[in-house]
């Protein structure tokens, strides 16, 4: 079946006690059992819920994976898979433009767990495997990356993966399932903020995991239910719904955003576009080659940080926000949102300024959300 088809059937769309187009939420913490022997089907939500379920099948089936999970936000989801897979002693790899949230996370608890880890720019694969030690558990994606926007091979440092048994694991968020199928390329995990284009809407938290190995989804299964990490049954059905629309938003999303790129190429006081679809940006024929699409993500650097707040205040289509990937387009300055908690020296270098916006561009006019933003000026 086309993608788009399965978005809408795949299993999971059809409530099996009633034939309602609704899977219902199921707002029970216990359900009852009437036997002894056996392991029942439901017993404790945070176990199992069957609005849960419908959501976590539905990812599996969107990332052709085993099986799918559920956690109540992004960073969960992501916290949750590398402490299931991380010990003291072990030494991880990560991308150095990376979401802010993971890099706090690295930097300040990952150390408390005895855990080392190492920062390299992954646009550049062989610096991945020039980071590896004996001890090196885990390699992590995120591409494109947040803000800037880099490509990672992901065919490349999957191979570097498997050739010497590391766990890899990529933050899929910017790209979804729609654009980009990791797991089809070899990686192991993929995760994903679900807060943004999967849920699409900007009206609910959550994460999602899912892998194609049983015995990575078993601890998974294990871990989130033990950390009790898991997604309410009311986020569990607005995020359900949200999916249904997928297919739609993101290839309209991303048609704007492709215009609106090539639009802000052309503004005076805009330095540079950061934006995979641009095929001046760097890693662009890499990403053409392992994704679908582009995504709707861009960044544009500006040439003075004085117009940040004429900007910020003024626009008027564009929302000034945190996050992205909803139907409304987002103006976000990562100096502050997204890679607030970075002290200023590694956020400078690694290229975030004063002068970088990120916009998540949604379904408005491409037209009408350049002029908001060239008209200030």
């Amino acid at each position: 079946m086309n993608y788009d088809t399965i978005i809408l059937h795949n299993g999971n769309e059809i409530d099996k006690k009633t034939g309602g187009l609704s899977i219902p939420v199921y707002n029970a913490s216990t359900f009852a059992i009437n036997h002894v022997e056996g392991e029942p089907v439901y017993e404790y939500s945070r176990s199992g819920n069957p609005t849960r379920d419908a959501l976590e099948n539905t990812i599996a089936a969107l990332e052709n994976g085993f099986r799918g999970f559920a956690y109540p936000s992004g960073i969960a989801a992501i916290t949750t898979v590398l402490l299931s897979f991380l010990k003291t002693g072990d030494h991880a790899v990560f991308p150095a433009d990376i979401y802010g949230g993971t890099f706090r996370f690295i930097t300040k608890v990952l150390p408390d767990f005895g855990i080392d880890y190492t920062f390299v720019d992954m646009s550049n694969a062989l610096n991945v495997e020039t980071a590896l030690k004996p001890n090196t558990k885990v390699i992590y994606l995120e591409t494109p990356s947040n803000p800037l926007l880099k490509i990672t091979s992901i065919k490349q440092v999957v191979a570097i993966a498997k050739r010497n048994s590391i766990l890899s694991i990529i933050d899929n968020t910017f790209m979804s399932p729609y654009f980009c199928k990791p797991l089809d390329l070899g990686v192991d995990i993929s995760i994903h903020s679900a807060t943004k284009f999967l849920g699409g809407h900007s009206d609910l938290i959550a994460g999602v995991a899912s892998s194609k190995d049983e015995t990575i989804c078993k601890r998974l299964k294990f871990t989130q239910n033990t950390y009790g990490s898991i997604l309410s049954p009311d986020d569990s059905w607005l995020l359900l719904r949200g999916i249904k629309t997928l297919g739609a938003r993101m290839k309209q999303q991303t048609e704007n955003a492709i215009q609106l790129a090539h639009k802000l190429c052309n503004v005076s006081w805009i330095k540079t576009v950061y934006y995979p679809g641009l095929s001046s940006h760097p890693g662009h024929e890499i990403c053409k080659d392992e994704c679908s699409g582009f995504g709707a993500v861009l960044s544009i650097l500006i040439d003075n940080e004085d117009k940040m707040e004429t900007i910020m205040k003024k626009v008027k289509l564009w929302s000034t926000a945190v996050s992205l990937g909803g139907v409304e387009s987002i103006l976000s300055y990562p100096w502050t949102m997204s890679h607030g908690s970075l002290p200023t020296e590694e956020k400078l270098k690694r290229g975030i300024t004063r002068s970088l916006i990120r916009l998540s561009v949604g379904l408005e006019s491409p037209d009408d959300l350049f002029n908001d933003l060239v008209t200030l000026f």
